[in-house]
């Protein structure tokens, strides 16, 4: 359950980063997760503790 809830978390957060700025990220979904591009680690480690903590 936890790691479904984690996977889901970075998965949308990747794709918020790529929506702000398509031209520094690019997210390929498909069977696997393709990311090319910049990542804010920041905001990616900020989503990552609140679906530990339980956070929205």
């Amino acid at each position: 359950m936890l790691e479904e809830k984690l996977k889901e978390a970075i998965v949308a957060e990747l794709k918020r980063q790529a929506a702000n700025d398509p031209q520094s990220l690019s997210i390929e979904d498909s069977e696997d997760l393709v990311v090319k591009g910049k990542i804010d680690l920041d905001d990616l480690a900020m989503v990552i503790a609140g679906a530990v903590a339980g956070g929205p």
